[in-house]
């Protein structure tokens, strides 16, 4: 029998990645008490209820129920097991906390940030011992929707660092969350085309006039080249997010060009990646 613990920080997704477990045709339970955890998994082997794959949530925020965990684990070393962590930054947890108005379960009488604090303190160890852990605070539903599906239909290895690539432009300042930077006013600007002034690199005619340039094409090429060198490096160092920033004039035509075309490429190569274009509209 297959088994899936999904469990991690509140508020970074594991209700909703059960939902899509779900609809994969996983038995899940929410809130399993871990003391159950063998029992259940010896009915559903021995009993013929004909279940071959589990996905059961557990919370494990609290006293003893989080001993119980480790030791319901000790027990299970012979099942088909994986352990998914969900993992959020303090801003995006807070975030969502904020909108759904919902109280953090160790912060009822304090605030938000002292039970995630809290929280990531107690889920320390297992964490550690999680096979698979998805940083979830820059994913909209159907990305996280998308990275189940690899993983648990797909085969594929987990991929928890999210991309965010962004156009920008420099008489608005540098974006202060960038990894990432590069200038490409290098690059002949669309602005002084009259046709093409009020356009933005969305547009089929300021995406031909800037790839028609040859230094546009080797920069495009290179930096390809630069990020199939750093992403694998970032993704074993542990990194969740990385930000690369493309920057132009005004943020309205070749940075926007550029960074669509280093998106698609991204996902061409099965890499999580967003497009944001900060700038373009103004």
């Amino acid at each position: 029998m297959e088994l899936i613990i999904v469990t991690g920080m509140s508020g970074a997704g594991k209700s909703v990645t059960l939902k899509f477990l779900e609809d994969l045709d996983y038995f899940c339970i929410d809130n399993l008490p871990p003391m159950f955890l063998e029992k259940f998994c010896e009915f559903c082997t021995t009993h013929g209820t004909g279940i071959k794959k589990v996905a059961i949530g557990i919370d494990i925020r609290g006293g003893s129920l989080f001993d119980d965990f480790f030791r319901a684990l000790g027990s299970l070393e012979h099942e088909k097991l994986k352990i998914l962590f969900l993992e959020a930054n303090d801003a995006a947890l807070i975030k969502r906390f904020k909108e759904t108005r919902r109280i953090h379960p160790l912060s009822r009488n304090d605030r938000i940030n002292m039970g995630i604090l809290q929280e990531r303190s107690l889920l320390k160890k297992i964490k550690e011992k999680a096979d698979i852990i998805i940083d979830t605070s820059t994913f909209l539903t159907n990305q996280l929707k998308e990275e189940i599906v690899a993983l648990f239909v797909h085969n594929k290895k987990s991929n928890s660092l999210m991309i965010t690539v962004l156009s920008f432009g420099y008489k608005y300042g540098i974006p202060l969350d960038s990894d990432l930077v590069f200038d490409v006013r290098f690059i002949p600007n669309p602005f002084y085309i009259d046709e093409l002034k009020q356009l933005t690199g969305n547009d089929p005619q300021v995406y031909d006039y800037v790839m028609d340039k040859a230094e546009c094409v080797i920069f495009i090429d290179k930096l390809k080249s630069m990020l199939d060198f750093l992403i694998p490096s970032y993704i074993k160092e542990g990194k969740n997010q990385l930000v690369i920033s493309i920057g132009c004039t005004g943020g309205k035509h070749r940075s926007v060009v550029i960074a669509n075309e280093i998106v698609k490429y991204l996902k061409i190569k099965e890499q999580s990646a967003r497009i944001e274009h900060r700038d373009f509209m103004k």
